[in-house]
């Protein structure tokens, strides 16, 4: 059995997500992961360090893409719409592997230590952000701030693309959302006014 076949890691992933979905996490084994893919155990270790890494890899492009995207962003934007820019370039990373993406969460959501794993790399692409935030001059309290707030709409934008993959682009529900939040301390247009309130209390007889 050739270790040289091509795209072994891809082949990798792909089986360990099938076998995971398939069994749980807990219950595959690096052997079943390699012997599905085609491949021996010793080139599934070339490529990830354990079978948790097949979820979590350690070379992930992901933060530097978001840093680089966020110093790359027009300077008169506000906080939010930086972040809104940068996640927005990041989406094509989820958006070109789909399918996998999808079949990674799926896992994730079935197993609580490996949602511990992800809120830990949720925080680690916080930091990073509010990092990229500092750098282009923001005091550091609003750019931690800012970084978290993208990261929450960012978590509730990607559940919505993967539950509904067809209603919009990831990109798109990114920019829905982060527009929903920036609308949180706005007033609300169809509250009533505290006289409202009253005169429509008297009129109903409170």
């Amino acid at each position: 059995m050739s270790r040289w076949k091509p795209d072994a890691r891809g082949r990798l992933e792909k089986a360990a997500l099938e076998l995971y979905n398939h069994k749980g996490f807990d219950a595959t084994t690096v052997a079943e992961i390699a012997t599905r893919a085609g491949l021996t155990e010793r080139t599934f270790f070339r490529h990830f360090a354990d079978k948790r890494e097949v979820l979590f890899p350690g070379d992930s492009p992901l933060a530097a893409l978001l840093a680089d995207a966020t110093a790359a962003a027009p300077v008169p934007l506000p906080p939010l719409a930086v972040l809104a820019h940068a996640l927005a370039e990041a989406a094509p990373v989820f958006e070109e592997r789909a399918n996998l993406v999808r079949q990674r969460q799926a896992v994730i959501a079935a197993n609580p230590e490996l949602q511990e794993r992800e809120l830990a790399k949720l925080a680690a692409l916080a930091s990073t952000l509010a990092h990229a935030l500092r750098e282009r001059g923001l005091e550091a309290t609003t750019a931690a701030l800012a970084a978290e707030i993208g990261i929450a709409t960012f978590k509730v934008a990607f559940d919505r693309w993967i539950n509904a993959p067809e209603r919009h682009t990831l990109a798109q529900h990114i920019r829905e959302t982060l527009d929903a939040a920036g609308r949180l301390t706005a007033p609300d247009e169809h509250a009533a006014a505290p006289d409202d309130v009253g005169s429509t209390c008297q009129e109903r007889g409170a």
